[in-house]
């Protein structure tokens, strides 16, 4: 049977591999033989799933949403990631990569963060464990994500505002790959998602895999069965659909769904849907699909999202795309808007704005009664306030 995980040599299909300065070389290679060791020992297992229980308030709800459900006739169940301390899936894989960089006997911890849960994430874990922590961030996230910047500071971080590019997550995770290179005996680099060189994709995979993990033995009590219809997650660099993805991959009985950011149009230089507009390169330490130039210059990204806004896309995404085993939809910032608007009002639920762009593709898709969906909501909306309030659809 054809798999889509990853290889031995960290690819996925042609998409993957670690591509970095040599300065970086000894500490992707040191992570790279020691992740897999760590984060199968029962020592890590025992530790990981305790704080999941009983810290991060684990298993989060398998909510059927019935209102939802009867407008779009089909049973719809929504994957609560927005119940979790912290308000998103950020804190899967954050705790996780805190308790990998403890057991190789790192020190300092930074991270990049662009709608701010992932550092708000790690900047809780970096509280919980007493290790230092740097969240770099780009000014324009900065401005529009102002309440999770706060709760970064009260927890105890440094966060360090990036001035190049758009100012926004790509240029956060440039700004913290620099400090990696200055940095590398005692620091670790917490990769918020599904990106950068082998072997952060798997890991993230690996430690956001508890959502699908939940799902299987979730549906098979609600239901009769471990597996959906349709299985949906937005994406941006990836680590909550993987996480949603991952113990489907190989089930083709299960149509996987990801709604990248639109922005104002694939059809506009305002946008951020990589897989629809973008061609094979290399960012951050990885081959994947990237919005570039011809000649390979990085355009900058645009969406109403933070989290989304980026110019690249997880390997694993790129691949699942490629090949065609994921359907990809594009989902403009208004669309987004109104979706997030209509789960709020039919089910009491307030998404993040990178969660209701994949609520925009329910009207898109011919759904049946028989058919059984599962969304990850993979964050709550608190942080995208004003974003909602000046964007009303009505």
């Amino acid at each position: 049977m054809k798999s889509y995980n990853i290889d031995e040599n960290g690819f996925y299909g042609e998409f993957g591999g670690a591509f970095v300065p040599e300065v970086l070389y000894k500490c992707t290679e040191e992570l790279r033989c020691s992740y897999r060791d760590i984060l199968e020992s029962d020592a890590f297992q025992q530790e990981f799933r305790n704080l999941l229980n009983d810290y991060v308030g684990r298993p989060s709800p398998l909510y059927e949403a019935r209102h939802l459900s009867e407008l779009y006739h089909a049973r719809i169940f929504l994957k609560r990631e927005d119940l979790n301390h912290t308000g998103a899936h950020k804190i899967n894989n954050a705790l996780g990569q805190i308790l990998l960089a403890r057991a190789m006997g790192k020190t300092r911890i930074i991270a990049e963060t662009g709608a701010g849960q992932h550092g708000v994430a790690t900047a809780t874990v970096c509280a919980l464990m007493g290790m230092p922590c740097t969240v770099y961030m780009g000014e324009t996230d900065i401005r529009r994500q102002m309440p999770n910047v706060e709760r970064m500071k009260m927890l105890g971080a440094t966060v360090s505002p990036v001035t190049s590019g758009n100012m926004t997550l790509k240029d956060a995770v440039n700004e913290a790959i620099r400090d990696w290179c200055c940095h590398p005996r005692d620091t670790f680099y917490i990769m918020g998602s599904a990106v950068g060189p082998h072997p952060y994709p798997d890991i993230v995979a690996r430690l956001q895999s508890i959502i699908s993990e939940e799902i299987l033995m979730q549906l098979q009590a609600k239901i009769g069965r471990n597996y959906p219809d349709y299985l949906m997650a937005c994406v941006g660099g990836g680590s909550n659909a993987i996480g949603t993805f991952y113990h489907y991959l190989d089930n083709e009985k299960v149509h996987l769904i990801a709604a990248e950011a639109g922005g104002k149009g694939c059809d506009t230089p305002f946008t951020a849907a990589t897989i629809h507009c973008g061609t094979t390169g290399i960012l951050h330490g990885s081959r994947t699909l990237i919005l570039q130039t011809p000649d390979g210059q990085v355009i900058e990204p645009y969406s109403i999202s933070a989290g989304l806004d980026y110019p690249g896309i997880g390997p694993v995404h790129a691949h699942l795309a490629s090949t065609g085993r994921a359907t990809i939809y594009s989902i403009n910032d208004d669309e987004a808007v109104r979706a997030a608007y209509e789960l709020t009002r039919l089910e009491g639920i307030i998404p993040a704005m990178e969660s209701a762009h994949i609520l925009a593709v329910l009207p898109k898709m011919e759904l049946s009664e028989d058919d059984v969906v599962v969304i990850t909501v993979s964050g709550r909306g608190d942080k995208d306030m004003k974003s909602f309030l000046d964007n009303k659809p009505f």
